[in-house]
């Protein structure tokens, strides 16, 4: 993945861009809103509440959140080593962004799906 980086810090439009690559993707909403509600996670209870995703997939996206500061990772030196996941406080701002797109999607998706079918493209 490559790193976000705006050429322009002062352009507006340049910092949403540079954020939403930071934020957005298949997986990274979702680690996000897991860690906020469910607080401090290993690695294999993120796995379970997104059955869906590569343990490859994972990895990655976590590295790339740790390294945006949006989430920290611990490493507990035992046998076998145990790695834990929680949100930072910069993560948890995004909080309320997600939860309106929540409510935005409540109220808009069957409006949405159906445009999108109208135009060809489920």
């Amino acid at each position: 993945m490559r790193k976000p980086r705006a050429t322009n810090p002062h352009d507006p439009v340049e910092r949403v861009e540079m954020v939403m690559g930071i934020i957005s993707g298949k997986w990274k909403p979702a680690i996000i809103y897991a860690l906020v509600t469910n607080g401090t996670l290993r690695f294999n209870d993120l796995r379970r509440l997104m059955p869906k995703v590569s343990q490859r997939m994972l990895t990655q996206q976590l590295r790339d959140l740790e390294r945006h500061g949006i989430v920290k990772r611990v490493l507990h030196p035992q046998v076998p080593p145990r790695v834990e996941y929680s949100v930072t406080s910069l993560g948890r701002s995004l909080h309320p962004i997600f939860k309106s797109v929540c409510r935005w999607a409540d109220k808009n998706f069957v409006d949405v799906a159906k445009a999108s079918t109208e135009r060809g493209k489920p």
